[in-house]
């Protein structure tokens, strides 16, 4: 029904940027919400940031003004800008999709979410 494939992961120097895509066949639906999770060893996973079909947008605390959720004009992928990257930062990026969702202030909530990615690696060093 729904998959999602995740890509741009890689490896950055404090400071720096990379962008994450996530390419998402729910976009087709007429209400959705897709976000970003992330998860290190020894953390729990957390959510990042959030996008919904009406382009509403909701980030955790702690990537406000640095990281940037948008979602291309087909409606097709999603991205997840991310600048000004440090350690904190670094873990695995997971797309995760909800059909009938619209976002609300604060992290996205884990539980709200069905359709999940395979994950995409970022490393800040």
């Amino acid at each position: 029904h729904v998959q999602l494939v995740e890509s741009g992961g890689g490896s950055v120097q404090a400071g720096g940027s990379l962008r994450l895509s996530c390419a998402a066949s729910v976009s087709t639906y007429n209400s959705y919400c897709i976000a970003w999770f992330r998860q290190t060893p020894g953390k729990e996973r957390e959510g990042v940031a959030a996008i919904d079909n009406n382009g509403r947008t909701s980030y955790t605390d702690s990537v406000k003004g640095r990281f940037t959720i948008s979602e291309d004009s087909t409606k097709s992928t999603v991205h997840l800008q991310m600048s000004s990257l440090n350690p904190d930062d670094a873990g695995v990026y997971y797309c995760a999709a909800v059909k009938g969702c619209f976002v609300v202030p604060g992290p996205p909530m884990e539980d709200w979410y069905k359709y999940w990615g395979q994950g995409t690696q970022v490393t800040v060093s």
